[in-house]
């Protein structure tokens, strides 16, 4: 009996008992193997229930576990370090056909993993303010931020932030329209903010490593500079500057 078949079979309800899979008696043992089946495909299910609780609270418990019982079989555990599994999910939601109607689901599932992805991110030692300070003499267009690797961006079609607060922390009901995320950390627990209009194309240029002129002009009219500059202080998420 190969591992291959035997690690499929333990994911696949369907599946028949691997061959050569015998209990004490020598007879073939396909009770014991089913409870440990379920104990498996239980485990990696509360993991992803763990992972992307606002999922789960959008589908309901048995829509999720479906859900979960597809993404398994398909995604099977690479590692045993269990705290980051299921970082495919969302791009499986991308082309799960029962959930296909649900357009916004694949990217809340990324906000989630973005939090989860932050939370288990190096830690790293913010700017000083006296150092940052030094800086605003300066012209700032010309600087190039280097940010945490806590920080996490989420741009979306879909109003996730919403979504996800509308969740977790009972906000108001979520309206249509586009809202891109930054999840910081500032100490333990990482967090989403909602970002301004052409906040997302800002820090997305500045993790590409443009300067801040560069990613002004890149993000096109609107953004706020001053509001987002004191997000990333207040986040801890400057960690140095260059030109």
């Amino acid at each position: 009996m190969s591992q291959r078949r035997f690690a499929e079979a333990l994911l696949d309800p369907e599946a028949p008992l691997p061959p050569g899979l015998v209990g004490p008696q020598g007879r073939p043992a396909p009770k014991r193997f089913a409870v440990y089946r379920n104990n498996v495909v239980g485990s990696l299910t509360r993991t992803l229930e763990a992972a992307f609780p606002t999922v789960q609270a959008l589908v309901g418990a048995e829509f999720f576990a479906a859900m979960a019982g597809a993404f398994l079989r398909e995604h099977p555990p690479r590692t045993r370090v269990m705290m980051l599994y299921g970082a495919d999910f969302p791009a499986f939601l991308d082309q799960f056909p029962p959930a296909r109607h649900l357009g916004y689901l694949p990217d809340v599932a990324r906000l989630e993993q973005a939090i989860r992805e932050s939370y288990h991110a190096a830690d790293s030692a913010p700017l000083p303010e006296a150092e940052f300070q030094k800086l605003l003499g300066s012209d700032i267009a010309d600087l190039r931020l280097r940010l945490a690797p806590s920080l996490r961006l989420v741009r979306s079609r879909w109003p996730i932030w919403s979504i996800w607060a509308a969740h977790a922390e009972a906000g108001p009901p979520p309206r249509p329209g586009a809202e891109d995320v930054l999840v910081l950390r500032p100490d333990y627990d990482p967090r989403p903010h909602l970002l301004p209009v052409g906040g997302g194309a800002f820090i997305a240029a500045l993790q590409s490593g443009c300067t801040l002129g560069e990613g002004l002009d890149l993000a096109g009219p609107g953004p706020d500079l001053a509001a987002i500059i004191g997000l990333l202080i207040s986040g801890r998420a400057i960690v140095g500057v260059g030109e």
